[in-house]
């Protein structure tokens, strides 16, 4: 079977070199021979995507290098047996590609809006002070009103004052709130 691009040859001194395998000259005369053919083959394979063909070349290297014990060394070419691992190459990376979800950089989660936590820290603990600058009776009035939800009669009845009392305390507790809030920079 004649692979396109093939040289078609094989040169003595990779016979040679085959016979003693992991001997690192293998990989040199494997890319001298069969790099340029091996390239323009799989960059068909990838589309023209020269960085992955590269890449695929060089791993279908590896493998022969890793092989060379294995490989015959009386055949005219390895390129046959290189287009195969290549091309296997490719289509295992486009198997594991379509099972995994495409990746994407960090550019769309930096327009993503957040809450930024420390905004609400900083804004608790400015109330809360706030809160400590009323007086008891005022900051009463207002944590069972508002902090525990309770209707004015349900507050009243719970301090054991009157309705009347406590509508006054939260009115002007209110307004002693708004303005403890200002002097620490907070506005509506």
């Amino acid at each position: 079977m004649a692979v396109p691009g093939s040289t078609g040859r094989q040169t003595g001194g990779l016979r040679s070199l085959l016979r003693r395998p992991r001997d690192e000259d293998i990989i040199a005369a494997l890319y001298r021979e069969y790099h340029r053919p091996l390239l323009a083959f799989v960059l068909r394979l990838t589309g023209g995507d020269r960085p992955w063909a590269e890449d695929v070349v060089q791993e279908t290297m590896i493998r022969a290098w890793r092989s060379a014990d294995r490989l015959d060394d009386r055949t005219s070419s390895l390129m046959p047996w290189l287009a195969t691992v290549s091309r296997r190459i490719v289509i295992d990376h486009r198997r594991h590609r379509e099972v995994r979800p495409p990746e994407v950089g960090d550019g769309p989660l930096e327009n993503l809006p957040m809450a930024d936590e420390l905004d609400g820290l900083l804004r608790k603990v400015v109330v809360t002070e706030a809160l400590e600058s009323l007086s008891p009776a005022h900051r009463q009035a207002l944590t069972e009103t508002v902090l525990r939800d309770r209707t004015v009669n349900q507050a009243a009845e719970h301090l054991g004052i009157p309705v009347g009392t406590v509508k006054s305390r939260v009115y002007y507790a209110l307004r002693a709130l708004r303005v403890a809030l200002e002097e620490r920079g907070v506005t509506s």
